[in-house]
C-alpha cells in the first residue's frame, strides 16, 4: 500500500507534491519521495521515514522545475529496511524516466528473468517497482524505435506492458523532455484519479480525491482500469483504453480501512460505505447480542469510528469515545519480546475508564487481521472495570492472504484462518464476537456505485479477480516480502498516523 501524485504546472511544484503527499502519509510511512523535472534533467530527494522527516528547506530547494511526482511507501514487497528501495524509481533508458507505484505485481518474479534473459535489463533492488520501470522502458524503446515521443507511441507501450503485467498497479511515470505518464491495471484494483486547478492551468494525479481536494483542485474523474493518460509538458492530456477487457473491481479494503474517510473513491463515499457497513453489521450485532445487554458502544480509533456512530445510532445504545490515540508516538511493531509488545499497544491507545467501569461494552473495529491487537485492546477494556467486553467488527473474518499490496501476506499470520467464530472469540478474550457478512459488506459498499463490476475482496472470501494465483504463487511471492517481525494485527492500523488528522 503506497500514496502516489504526479503534477504539471506553469509554476514551481516542489511545495505541491510536499502538500499532496501529507495528504496521502496516512497510505505509508515507511519511506517517502520527490523527483522533479526541469528541462531535461530530473532532480530527487527520497529516504526512510514520514514526509514532515525526509524533506527539510534544503530538500525543497533542490527540487525545481514546474513537474514532478511523489511516492510514500509502505512495503509489502522487497527489502523493508532498505532506503534504495525508496520511491521514485529512475532509468536513464530511453529518454530517461522515473516512476513511483502503488500496488503489488503477482509476477514480478519471472518479468525480473524475462528483463534479465530477453530484455537485457538489470534490476539492482528486490522491489517489484524497479521491474515495472524497466517493463516500461523496455516497451517505450520498442514503440518509439528511437523517433520522437508521441502519445500514440506512449499508449502502445502501455497496451504491451497490459500483457505482460499481473497483480496491481496503479502507476506515475515522468519521461523527460515528454511529459507525465499515469496508468491503472486491468482491474482497476488500486485507485488512481485525476484533477485540475483552473486558476494556473495544474492538472494532478493522485491515489485518493483528497490529496486533490486538499491542495486546492478540483476532482475532474476517475483514471478507468486500464486507461493510460498522457499530459505533455505544456498540460495537454491524452487518454486511451489501453486494456483489451477492462473491468472496475476495486479493493474492498479501500474502502473498509486504507483509504481517508473524506476521499470518494470511483464514486463512492468512503465515509458513506463505512456507515453502511456499520447499518449492515447491526442486524449482526442483534443476532448475537440483544441491545439490551449493551450499555455503550465504543470505536477503536480510527477508522471504525463512522460504523460505530450508525450502529448506535440504529440500536438505540450511547455512543462514546473510550480510547485515546497517542498520535505522536512512533513505529514500536519491531519488538525484542511479548512484554514490550504489549506496552506498544499501551503506548498507543489510553483508556478513559469512566466509560469502561461497570458497563457492558460493545467495542467496534474495522476489520481484525492478526488478533493479537484485539485481544490486548479488549483485556485493556477488563483492566478499566468494564463488566462484559463484546467486540464487533465491520468487516468479515480476514482469512486468506492479500496478494495485490496490503501487508496481509500468509495464512499462519491471520487469526481467522481455519478457525471458528467461536475458536477466534476465545483467544480474542472477548465474551461475544461478531463479524460483518461478506455478501453485506459487498452489498453495502457496492450499492453506492452500481456501475462497480465488483470488488477484489480477496483477503475476505479467496477469489483473486486476475485469476493467477494458487498456493504456489502466493508462497512464491512470500519469499521476497518484507522481514518484519509484526507483533500487531495489522501492522497497519497503528503503524500509520490518524486518519482523521
Amino acid at each position: 500500500m503506497c500514496g502516489i501524485v504526479g503534477v504539471v504546472s506553469n509554476a514551481p511544484v516542489n511545495q505541491l507534491l510536499y502538500d499532496a503527499l501529507l495528504l496521502l502519509q496516512h497510505r505509508g510511512q515507511d519511506a517517502a519521495g520527490i523527483v522533479t523535472l526541469l528541462e531535461r534533467k530530473f532532480f530527487m530527494h527520497k529516504a526512510k521515514g514520514m514526509v514532515r522527516d525526509v524533506f527539510r528547506t534544503r530538500n525543497m530547494r533542490a527540487l525545481p522545475g514546474n513537474v514532478g511526482l511523489g511516492q510514500v511507501r509502505y512495503p509489502t514487497a522487497g527489502n523493508a529496511y532498505s532506503e534504495e528501495e525508496a520511491q521514485p524509481f529512475y532509468v536513464n533508458a530511453p529518454f530517461g524516466i522515473v516512476l513511483v507505484h502503488n500496488g503489488n505485481l503477482t509476477n514480478a518474479h519471472a518479468l525480473r528473468s524475462e528483463l534479465f534473459s530477453t530484455d537485457h535489463r538489470h534490476t539492482n533492488t528486490e522491489s517489484d517497482s524497479e521491474v515495472l520501470l524497466n517493463v516500461l522502458a523496455h516497451e517505450l524503446e520498442r514503440s518509439s524505435r528511437g523517433v520522437p515521443l508521441h502519445p500514440a507511441e506512449v499508449f502502445a507501450a502501455v497496451k504491451n506492458m497490459h500483457k505482460r503485467l499481473r497483480g496491481s498497479y496503479a502507476v506515475v511515470s515522468l519521461i523527460a523532455g515528454h511529459g507525465l505518464l499515469a496508468f491503472r491495471d486491468p482491474y482497476g484494483i488500486r485507485p488512481l484519479c485525476m484533477g485540475r486547478n483552473e486558476k494556473d492551468g495544474t492538472v494532478m494525479v493522485a491515489s485518493e480525491s483528497v490529496a486533490l481536494e486538499g491542495s486546492g483542485h478540483v476532482f475532474e474523474r476517475n483514471i478507468n482500469p486500464g486507461e493510460a493518460v498522457f499530459i505533455d509538458l505544456e498540460g495537454k492530456v491524452h487518454s486511451m483504453q489501453c486494456a483489451e477487457a477492462p473491468t472496475l473491481n476495486p479493493c474492498i479494503f479501500e474502502f473498509v480501512y486504507l483509504a481517508r474517510p473524506d476521499s470518494v473513491l470511483d464514486g463512492i463515499s468512503v465515509y458513506q460505505a463505512r456507515l453502511n457497513l456499520g447499518e449492515t453489521l447491526a442486524k449482526r450485532v442483534v443476532s448475537t447480542v440483544p441491545p439490551n445487554q449493551i450499555d455503550v458502544i465504543i470505536p477503536i480509533p480510527e477508522s471504525s469510528r463512522p460504523s460505530a456512530t450508525q450502529l448506535a445510532h440504529l440500536l438505540g445504545v450511547p455512543y462514546r469515545e473510550g480510547f485515546v490515540k497517542n498520535r505522536y508516538v512512533g513505529r514500536t511493531f519491531i519488538m525484542p519480546g511479548q512484554g514490550v509488545r504489549k506496552k506498544s499497544v499501551r503506548q498507543k491507545l489510553n483508556v478513559i475508564a469512566s466509560e469502561f467501569k461497570g458497563r457492558n461494552v460493545l467495542l467496534v473495529d474495522d476489520s481484525i487481521v492478526r488478533g493479537t491487537t484485539s485481544r490486548e485492546i479488549v483485556q485493556m477494556a477488563r483492566d478499566a472495570g468494564a463488566r462484559k467486553v463484546y467486540l464487533a467488527s465491520a468487516a468479515p473474518p480476514v482469512r486468506y492472504p492479500n496478494v495485490y499490496g496490503i501487508d496481509m501476506p500468509t495464512k499462519d499470520e491471520l487469526v481467522a484462518h481455519d478457525r471458528t467464530v467461536e475458536e477466534i472469540r476465545e483467544l480474542i478474550g472477548c465474551d461475544a464476537l461478531i463479524y460483518q457478512d461478506v455478501d453485506a459488506m459487498k452489498r453495502a459498499i457496492g450499492s453506492l456505485n452500481p456501475k462497480l463490476d465488483g470488488f477484489d475482496a480477496s483477503c475476505f472470501d479467496g477469489v483473486y479477480v486476475t485469476g493467477d494465483i494458487d498456493t504456489d504463487a502466493i508462497s512464491r511471492m512470500n519469499g521476497n516480502r518484507p522481514r518484519i517481525e509484526e507483533t500487531e494485527e495489522d501492522s497497519s492500523r497503528l503503524a500509520l498516523p490518524n486518519h482523521s488528522e
